[in-house]
């Protein structure tokens, strides 16, 4: 029982400042909530900066799921494993993509070859299936709310990831023929081996009018390198000075760059490549590869 004259003061109620998220269409929005009790409502403006951030959300799930489709790339003349995975963005780099791909290059990543298949993208996650087809879903409602401006906008971004997407190669100053060179080594089948790196080196080197014959190159190779295309020499005059002769011919990296023969690739370890650099130094200092018969 109250005393009379006296009043009981009403008890305040405390308010929990906390936050709600809002999700629309995989985005979270972080809104202020003021509670009361048990419940209160959310400000009305929330509606509006859910449907404000759906587009800008939805086209960034429509580009990441186009990204995670598999694609296939065949290898050409001068190409790499950095060169293909740098060119086409590949996330995890030419590591990703010599790990996908290992059971087609083999043991060595340095050593792939014109003709050879690779899978851009091959381990995606299981759930990206289903992920893309509620991705492309909610891509298709979202472009129709968002109008022309959004839509104009998302075809932008896909022209520029597909133009990213162009090997670095085809970028370099190379003539005519030698863009058409590299299309028939391209269309044609060599084997992995000494066999079919003789025979890769003696087509680039007939396009580009460097003489020598298949005996001379293998003759020369045995001796040099006994058909290693990693063999390094670390003992003679050319190591001692700093400069090791590497590769299946044996050719010092000065050397290399000077005759480097465009088409090929820039690794001094590439078969095809040494081959064909050593060949183009042969015929400038003894007319042919053919006419070497000791250390050169």
């Amino acid at each position: 029982m109250p005393i009379p004259g006296k009043h009981r003061r009403a008890k305040s109620t405390s308010l929990t400042r906390g936050f709600i998220a809002v999700s629309a269409g995989g985005a979270v929005l972080a809104l202020p909530l003021m509670t009361a009790g048990s419940a209160s409502a959310a400000p009305a403006k929330s509606v509006v900066a859910e449907k404000a951030a759906a587009p800008t959300s939805v086209a960034g799930k429509e580009i990441a799921v186009r990204k995670a489709t598999p694609t296939t790339y065949s290898v050409i003349s001068g190409d790499s494993l950095y060169k293909i995975a740098r060119g086409h963005s590949l996330s995890g780099g030419w590591e990703r993509l010599y790990k996908d791909n290992r059971s087609v290059v083999g043991s060595n990543p340095d050593l792939i070859h014109p003709g050879l298949k690779l899978t851009i993208g091959a381990q995606s996650e299981a759930a990206a299936p289903k992920a893309a087809k509620k991705s492309e879903f909610k891509a298709e409602n979202a472009e129709k709310k968002a109008g022309t401006t959004a839509r104009a906008e998302s075809a932008d971004r896909a022209d520029r990831s597909e133009r990213t997407a162009v090997p670095v190669a085809e970028e370099t100053a190379a003539t005519t023929e030698t863009q058409a060179t590299t299309e028939t080594q391209a269309a044609t089948a060599y084997t992995n081996d000494l066999d079919g790196w003789i025979k890769e080196s003696l087509a680039v080197m007939a396009q580009n009018g460097i003489p020598g014959s298949y005996d001379g190159i293998y003759r020369n190779v045995i001796r040099e390198s006994s058909g290693n295309p990693l063999a390094v020499n670390n003992w003679d005059s050319n190591a001692v000075a700093g400069t090791p002769s590497k590769g299946l011919l044996q050719v010092i990296q000065p050397t290399f760059d000077a005759y480097h023969v465009p088409g090929t690739s820039m690794d001094i370890f590439d078969p095809v490549a040494n081959i064909t650099a050593a060949c183009n130094y042969a015929a400038a200092t003894y007319g042919s590869m053919d006419n070497v018969f000791g250390a050169y």
